[in-house]
């Protein structure tokens, strides 16, 4: 947890994007304390980090004033 970066938090939450991509590793989310037993996932989506072999990832930013953006990263071949 480092806080808002503001202007760098998008380009932090690409690199964090791309390093669970290479690494397998799933971020924690360590605030979820009530998962919605609806959804279908197969995440723990909990307070642990998980091993997943993720194929692509979105990574959504959304600023101040409406300065939003989305990419979407996949591990190359």
């Amino acid at each position: 947890m480092i806080g808002h970066l503001l202007g760098a938090a998008g380009g932090v939450e690409a690199v964090a994007t791309v390093q669970a991509i290479r690494t397998r590793w799933v971020h924690p989310n360590i605030n979820l304390e009530n998962p919605d037993a609806s959804v279908d996932t197969k995440l723990h989506l909990g307070a642990k980090k998980e091993r997943l072999n993720i194929k692509a990832a979105l990574s959504n930013s959304y600023g101040f004033g409406g300065h939003n953006s989305s990419i979407l990263f996949a591990p190359s071949k």
